[in-house]
């Protein structure tokens, strides 16, 4: 029996979150480099429509006791994320080294 699938949608944010991404190692790394990562974070959001309830709660998200994300990592980058209904809503695409707690307070504590 096959699983049903979710719909997978990113939020403007998310979109630009992907662009910023693309941009900044396209200067840094190449353009070949920023397409090959970019490929595989849009693999990475695609894989959420089979199992999206691997990925874990957020930590900083959990200390302020929200637990309605989730996250899946594709180092060092993550991607957050909320379930409802049969979709997967992706709110953030990000580098997980830069300040994780003021980034998520602002886009989705707001």
């Amino acid at each position: 029996m096959r699983a049903r699938k979710f719909e997978v949608l990113l939020t403007a944010n998310a979109e630009q979150d992907l662009d910023s991404i693309h941009d900044f190692l396209c200067r840094s790394d190449g353009k070949v480099q920023a397409e090959r990562v970019l490929e595989r974070l849009l693999d990475v959001v695609e894989s959420l429509s089979s199992f999206p309830e691997r990925g874990a709660h957020p930590k900083e998200l959990l200390t302020v006791g929200f637990r309605e994300c989730r996250q899946v990592l594709f180092k060092p980058y993550r991607v957050i994320y909320q379930t409802s209904d049969r979709r997967v809503i992706i709110h953030l695409i990000c580098d997980g080294r830069r300040d994780m707690q003021t980034l998520l307070a602002r886009r989705l504590l707001g």
